[in-house]
């Protein structure tokens, strides 16, 4: 039973078809990291020069009220999949949470079967060894950054200029700065497939930390004034507004500007404290500030420039929305409905329905935790500030907040108290939607294939993808695709002494000694699904785990036959 969605699927029933065409639109999705709702001129910011995207949005439909996930990699499974991100294995961002199934059907697997070709050009986040990469999940080709960022585990040491990036799954060293190589890409790729329908998914990692960029777009801010931090950040984001004009241009010479939907859409709320446009709260939190996202909605000839909506729409309605306006099959496993007659101008009104957002640390999820449903009037919130308290414990009467956001867009006059009837009916939708996520999976996060021949070797990075207990890395999950001999190297950053390598399958361990040097050695697995943990010990030491972000403890696995 999904009650939330019923609204949805009714209007999708009577949706209006996009105008006819010679051929399907292109579609580009442009995804920034951690730029906020108010990191943009249009939205009020006199600090920040961001003249190509103001442009855009005078061009487009913008979306005013656009919800995402409070965090990354939830709003992009979401977006990707169409449904809310508990139901696709991501859970949250790291430390095993963010590996999404690869029986998870993305939009451009759909795109790639209607006839599309399909490219990613970017950050991805929802896991870096098979069956989750970008080309296991549709995209023909991708030029990618492992795990959530540049510089974190398992591609360290690196950096957003001249960065160590993937193809496909060939690893390779990129030229310049990470944005302009993802756009230059995005770019060759729009040429190369301009006679025909394309979909290009354009995940930026910037504006996200750590917070590099050339002091040219940093160094003005400064002199204007703005701190540090915020000169960077806005820095990166006037990047993204020069690459954003490269890419139109490129548009326009190759003849496809008129054919292309283009969409901007931010993932979440700023990380740092900035201007946010009057929007309480940021990064990680339920607030408005944490998910309210800048989204436009850009196809000249067909959507009216410069128009405003403040019908609520959110991320499970991109996949959706691209489908219906590339004319392509749709599907009934939806959370999102198709915002095609809003943006053509062929409908009133939304219907009126329930999005949830919600999102924290841990690999089960808590009802109510940093959590937010969205009506096209209220708001109920409860624990808005909680992503990162691993021992928020739910009660039986979580406290919650409720908001007009009509009149209080701002969220600053708490109505629960004095509308019970009404936190009351939302408490039951809430419940039901959460009820209803869980079964789907009941939160299991994505498990990593070895053995595949679709992989030479698999990375298991500690940190990314271990399942982590009480703060600590315990096991992978694993489906041993082929059973037979396995070789298994562990990095040690700080030792290089011999020692005893340990392979624990479901439970049953192994032990082989290597010599001083790389820790390798070479055990017999079987076939099939597994808890897999792999360490070295020093003879007469206790097992080291090493739990933060680093690469120490990171196993490489492949099949020797």
């Amino acid at each position: 039973m999904r009650p939330i969605c019923l609204a949805a699927l009714a209007f999708l029933a009577g949706c209006a078809s996009p105008p006819p065409e010679s051929r399907p639109p292109n579609i580009i999705l442009i995804l920034t990291d951690d730029q906020g709702y108010g990191d943009a001129g249009f939205h009020g910011n006199d600090q920040i020069r961001t003249p190509n995207l103001d442009q855009l949005a005078a061009e487009s439909v913008e979306l005013t009220r656009f919800y995402v996930e409070p965090v990354c990699a939830p709003t992009r499974a979401t977006l990707m999949t169409g449904r809310y991100y508990y139901r696709s294995g991501i859970v949250h961002t790291s430390r095993g949470g963010a590996k999404m199934h690869g029986e998870e059907i993305t939009i451009a697997e759909m795109l790639r079967d209607a006839g599309y070709k399909t490219g990613h050009f970017g950050k991805w986040h929802m896991g870096d060894a098979y069956p989750m990469r970008p080309i296991d999940q549709g995209f023909d080709e991708s030029i990618w950054h492992k795990s959530g960022g540049i510089g974190q585990t398992p591609d360290i040491p690196n950096d957003y200029f001249d960065p160590h990036l993937w193809r496909g799954g060939e690893s390779f060293q990129g030229k310049g700065y990470c944005t302009d190589i993802f756009f230059d890409a995005a770019i060759d790729f729009v040429d190369r497939h301009k006679d025909e329908p394309f979909f290009v998914y354009l995940p930026t990692n910037a504006p996200h930390t750590p917070l590099t960029v050339d002091d040219r777009y940093s160094q003005p801010y400064i002199d204007a004034g703005l701190d540090e931090t915020t000169a960077k950040v806005y820095g990166m984001v006037e990047n993204i507004d020069d690459n954003l004009a490269k890419l139109l241009a490129a548009l326009d010479e190759s003849g496809v500007r008129d054919d292309t939907i283009l969409v901007f859409i931010t993932d979440n709320g700023p990380q740092q404290e900035r201007y946010t446009a009057g929007l309480r709260g940021r990064k990680a939190m339920a607030y408005e500030g944490g998910i309210r996202a800048i989204s436009l909605w850009n196809w000249p000839r067909h959507f009216a420039p410069g128009t405003k909506s403040g019908e609520l729409s959110a991320h499970i309605d991109f996949a959706p929305t691209a489908l219906e306006l590339a004319g392509a099959p749709t599907a009934d496993r939806f959370d999102g409905i198709s915002l095609a007659p809003l943006l053509l101008g062929s409908a009133g009104a939304l219907p009126d329905r329930h999005v949830v957002l919600q999102c924290h640390r841990g690999l089960r999820p808590q009802p109510y935790q940093n959590s937010a449903l969205q009506t096209s009037r209220y708001k109920l919130v409860s624990a808005a500030t909680t992503f990162n308290d691993e021992e928020w414990a739910q009660s039986d009467n979580p406290p919650v907040e409720l908001y007009d956001l009509q009149s209080d867009p701002g969220e600053a006059n708490n109505l629960a108290a004095d509308m019970p009837e009404v936190v009351a009916d939302l408490r039951k939708s809430y419940d039901a939607w959460y009820d209803d996520v869980q079964s789907t999976r009941d939160f299991e996060p994505g498990v990593i294939h070895l053995g595949s021949e679709h992989e030479d070797s698999t990375v298991l990075s500690r940190y990314q993808d271990s399942t982590y207990v009480e703060g600590r890395p315990t096991t992978w999950g694993v489906e041993i695709e082929s059973a037979g001999r396995y070789e298994f190297r562990v990095r040690r950053d700080a030792d290089d002494s011999a020692g005893v390598m340990h392979v624990e399958v479901n439970g049953a361990r192994q032990s082989q000694p290597f010599d001083a040097g790389e820790a390798a050695a070479e055990f017999d697995i079987p076939a099939g699904p597994a808890r897999l943990d792999v360490w070295t010990q020093a003879p007469g030491q206790d097992r080291h785990l090493t739990t933060d972000n680093s690469p120490e403890g990171n196993v490489t696995v492949r099949l020797l036959n």
